[in-house]
């Protein structure tokens, strides 16, 4: 399942994170690695853009960032 498919609430852990090594890189000066736990707290009224929570660390990525990532719900 894609992090953008998530549930508002749900939490999930960090399956796979595709995309080019810049934005692997930058998604991990965030936390955000493979085994990673977060929490999707809330999209943009578009859904457009989602806000999550990861350790400490409140992110908000773009619909097109989050497709990139594979999460599993636990």
């Amino acid at each position: 399942m894609k992090l953008s498919e998530l549930k508002k609430g749900e939490r999930a852990i960090v399956k796979k994170i595709d995309g080019s090594k810049e934005i692997r890189q930058r998604f991990a000066s965030f936390g955000l690695l493979k085994g990673a736990e977060l929490e999707l707290i809330d999209y943009t009224m578009t859904k457009s853009n989602l806000e999550i929570m990861v350790g400490n660390t409140l992110l908000a990525l773009r619909k097109e960032e989050a497709d990139n990532i594979e999460v599993e719900v636990i």
